[in-house]
């Protein structure tokens, strides 16, 4: 581990480079943020009035600064970057993050700033994120550079890299407004000037904090460099990846984002399931899938069992099952007559599990819970899908039961999705998920994150 890397995810002091006392402006909203997660190390600011903001002492100058300082963060506008980079570096700050965009993403203009910021890294022997970023989270260090409202961040297991400064913003408030997960380190790398996506998942796969990592890129700075690293982070942890611009039309989206031009698709496709890097293609999968790992082992496989409340959907999902790569395999013989035993006559029990007629006979807790705890017990499951059916007059179950099986089948992993009435659908989810059960609104969901973790498993595991 670098001692940069430590300065920038692990920081024991920071300076604001254009703190404000405006509510709303970067500078402020960042400093709020520090505050909000509690992060226990000196924090400065600078800005010519001088002064105190949120708490924290002004300088009027970088100069002025104590010595010894991590990480500076610098909010103020493109044009002002090439000079700030190089007074930090005067002054021994390292680690710098910087927020603005109007560079090579803009125009010509903006590209011949970003050379002279180039040569500004380069003088002074700094390091930076950046620029054209929202910045970086570490919420082991119960710190953020985000200037996005943003509040307290949860901690949790899964960490980020992504060419896209917004992933500290925007992305981040949904996973906390939508979803049960909490995150340990974010890295939005913006134009990746200097710092790239290789040194941090790099820094990642040795990271005690980070049990998974997900990526979006629209480009790979190094793709030697992040092949090697990748293969060796890929045997122990799950390495997942959205790439951006594979298309002709994403491939000009992506130079005017992050002025990134992308790969050749065929011969990156190659490399990374060499590397053990597995591949996405939907942005909402890298919440999806963060969700799954962040309270579920990675499935010891693709087999899959799932209880459906209809017909229909046993041969659907079935179908899309395979269609991700996943088997829905015959279960053993003393698993289909304990199955059998709990439903009418006419229907026969067997894998995918048609539950609606045991649900009518024996209850909802009843019915679900012992063949959840059957095909959970079968050596040729390695993963359960519950489709539940809530609506007010079927009755609304006490859901501990499926929290309970999950205790008991620690090793394999137990999704839940829904058909029914969307209010209790919301009110399960929100009960599930903070008790460590993955819940998904639409009944796809679950069948495509055990399709990826499925080749993320494959990946773990792959040949030397």
């Amino acid at each position: 581990m670098t001692s940069i890397m430590r300065k920038l995810f692990e920081p024991r002091s920071v300076a604001v480079i254009g703190a404000s006392s405006t509510p709303g402006k970067p500078g402020n909203v960042l400093l709020k943020n520090i505050r909000d997660n509690g992060f226990p190390g000196k924090v400065y600011g600078v800005n010519p009035r001088g002064g105190e903001i949120e708490g924290y002492p002004i300088f009027k100058t970088i100069d002025e600064l104590p010595d010894n300082i991590d990480q500076a963060i610098i909010t103020l506008p493109a044009q002002y970057n090439p000079a700030t980079v190089r007074a930090c570096g005067a002054k021994g700050i390292e680690a710098l993050v910087l927020a603005a965009s109007g560079f090579a993403e803009v125009d010509h203009m903006g590209g011949e700033l970003q050379d002279d910021l180039a040569a500004a890294i380069a003088e002074s022997g700094v390091r930076v994120l950046g620029p054209n970023t929202t910045g970086h989270v570490s919420m082991p260090a119960s710190f953020t550079s985000s200037f996005f409202p943003l509040g307290q961040v949860p901690r949790g297991r899964i960490s980020y890299i992504t060419q896209t400064g917004n992933f500290s913003g925007i992305s981040l408030r949904h996973i906390m407004s939508a979803e049960n997960y909490g995150v340990a380190r974010v890295a939005g790398l913006g134009n990746k000037i200097d710092i790239d996506e290789s040194e941090i998942l790099e820094y990642l796969g040795d990271d005690p904090e980070t049990a998974a990592i997900l990526l979006y890129l629209e480009n790979i700075k190094h793709p030697n460099r992040f092949m090697e690293v990748a293969a060796k982070v890929t045997r122990e942890k799950p390495v997942i990846l959205l790439k951006g611009g594979s298309s002709d039309a994403g491939a000009q989206a992506a130079l005017a984002h992050t002025a990134s031009l992308a790969s050749d698709d065929r011969i990156l496709d190659g490399a990374l399931a060499q590397a053990g890097v597995t591949r996405i293609y939907k942005y909402s999968h890298l919440f999806q899938i963060a969700k799954a790992l962040a309270v579920m082992p990675v499935p010891a496989g693709n087999r899959v069992s799932f209880l459906s409340p209809s017909g229909a959907f046993t041969v659907c999902m079935t179908d899309f099952s395979r269609s991700q790569g996943l088997d829905v395999p015959p279960i053993a013989e003393n698993t289909r007559k304990r199955l059998q035993s709990l439903a009418p006559p006419f229907i026969r029990m067997r894998n995918p599990v048609d539950i609606y007629g045991s649900v009518g006979a024996h209850g909802y807790e009843h019915a679900y819970g012992d063949a959840m705890d059957a095909v959970l017990s079968d050596k040729a499951i390695d993963a359960v899908v519950v489709i539940m059916m809530l609506t007010g007059e079927s009755g609304i179950p006490d859901y501990d039961f499926i929290v309970d099986l999950a205790r008991k089948h620690p090793k394999k992993p137990i999704y839940v999705t829904f058909m029914g009435d969307h209010v209790h659908n919301v009110a399960c989810k929100a009960y599930l998920e903070p008790r460590g059960v993955p819940a998904y609104m639409l009944v796809e969901e679950p069948f495509e994150v055990l399709g990826v973790l499925a080749r993320c498993r494959a990946a773990l595991h792959r040949p030397r």
